[in-house]
This record gives structure tokens, C-alpha cells and sequence, in this order.
């Protein structure tokens, strides 16, 4: 990966986003990073010596700018990566429909959005897209219908995506992590009730770190992965697919 390679983030200013630019940053990537938070995101682009360009992921035009100012500004675009996205742990029935709403916008729309976007501008060059979703668009947790359907719909659009696009050699993957230490995870991560309980769901005996997760994209990013197209990598520590007794 050198600095021929031109990254867009979107969502980069939080945990697993902010790890991931540093990363590719660091090994000569030309990056073009978008988030909401304008202060976050200056400061960050600041860090890198990144291109920022402010962006609610949940407008369109919004996305389409975005990613108009990113080939201007940088040129062709290498690979893309969606990690917008939020937490709501409720029951179906408390949940409010305006909490349905925030949360499919927030983490579906706002992929479609970038999908769409990510395809137009990739048409002629080809290159990588990476979604994250979670773990519980596999395994059924208590108290996240919401934010499951979410997140079970990214993987859907994603592997339509990869079908789609695949004769341009545009490549459509997703990671899907358990419980990874983030400040969007902050409320479970920092009760020690909460946390144990996290742990001990997970087979391996540990939450995630970010760089967990940011390991998996950028072997997706990585174009000597041209011939992965459609899947999705658990990034969970075995939470999705074994149950393991203690030793």
C-alpha cells in the first residue's frame, strides 16, 4: 500500500474510524475523511495531513458531494469504508418510532447512500468497499431488534452490491464485530457488571479493540484480496460461531 492509494472514510472520527485512518495513514495513503463533527474531523485530518470534507452520511447530497470533492481534490478512488453507525438497546416495545427511524437511517440509509456513491465513482477504476456491521445481524441478542434489522439490511445490501458491481471490479465486503471498546460503546464498556457480562458471552474471553476490527478492513481494502467480493468477516471472538466450555 503505498500513496498511489487514495482511501475515503466515512464515519472516521469514531473508534474503529479514527484507528483505521491512522493506519492507513501511516503505511502512505492519501486519505479523504468525512464525519459530522466538524472540530473532530479537522483535528483529526490535522493529525493525518488528510483531506476533510464535513458530512451528515444521512443526506445524500450530502454523500454525493463528498465524494465529488474527494476525486477532486485526491483523484481516483482506491477504496472506500462506511463506519457511520449507532447503538440502541431496547426491546421492540419501547422502542419509539422515532428511535426505529434514527436508527435504520443512521446505519442502513446512510450505507445505501455511500454504496450508491462509492459505485458511481469507482465504475471506471474498480476498487474495494467495506461496510461494517455487527454481530447481531447473526446471532439473536436480547434487546436489539432494532439496531439487528439495521444492521442485518447492511448486509443484505452489500452482497446485492457485490453482485451488481463485480463485472466493473468493484469489490463489496463487510466485517461484523461483537462488542468492541469505543466510545459509542462507552455505557456498556465502562460498567463492570455490563463489561463481565460482555466477556464472558465472547469464547475468546475479551471485548474488541478497535484494531481488532481495522485489521479485517484493511486486509479487505488490500488489493490482494481482488478475488473476495460479497462476504462477511466475524470479527467477534467466536461469538457467532461456537460456544466453548471453560478450560
Amino acid at each position: 500500500m503505498t500513496d498511489t492509494w487514495h482511501y475515503v472514510v466515512l464515519g472516521a472520527t469514531g473508534g474503529i474510524g479514527s484507528e483505521l485512518c491512522r493506519r492507513l495513514a501511516a503505511k502512505g495513503a492519501r486519505l479523504t475523511i468525512g464525519a459530522r463533527s466538524e472540530t473532530n474531523l479537522m483535528k483529526l485530518a490535522e493529525e493525518l495531513g488528510a483531506h476533510a470534507v464535513v458530512v451528515d452520511a444521512t443526506r445524500s447530497d450530502q454523500v454525493e458531494h463528498f465524494f465529488t470533492e474527494a476525486i477532486r481534490v485526491q483523484g481516483p478512488i482506491s477504496g472506500v469504508v462506511h463506519c457511520v453507525g449507532s447503538l440502541l438497546l431496547k426491546p421492540a416495545h419501547l422502542t419509539t418510532d422515532v428511535e426505529w427511524a434514527s436508527t435504520l437511517e443512521t446505519n442502513l440509509t446512510s450505507a445505501f447512500f455511500v454504496v450508491r456513491a462509492a459505485a458511481r465513482a469507482m465504475m471506471q477504476t474498480g476498487g474495494s468497499v467495506v461496510l461494517v456491521s455487527s454481530v447481531v445481524s447473526h446471532v439473536g441478542l436480547a434487546n436489539h431488534e432494532a439496531i439487528a434489522a439495521a444492521k442485518a439490511g447492511l448486509i443484505g445490501l452489500m452482497r446485492s452490491a457485490a453482485a451488481t458491481y463485480a463485472p466493473r471490479g468493484i469489490r463489496f465486503n463487510a466485517v461484523a464485530p461483537g462488542l468492541v471498546r469505543t466510545p459509542l460503546t462507552a455505557r456498556l464498556t465502562s460498567s463492570e457488571s455490563l463489561l463481565r457480562a460482555s466477556v464472558a458471552m465472547h469464547p475468546l474471553g475479551r471485548i474488541g479493540e478497535p484494531s481488532d476490527v481495522v485489521s479485517a478492513i484493511e486486509w479487505l481494502l488490500d488489493p490482494a484480496q481482488s478475488w473476495i467480493t460479497g462476504m462477511v468477516i466475524a470479527v467477534d471472538g467466536g461469538l457467532s460461531a461456537i460456544r466453548s466450555r471453560p478450560m
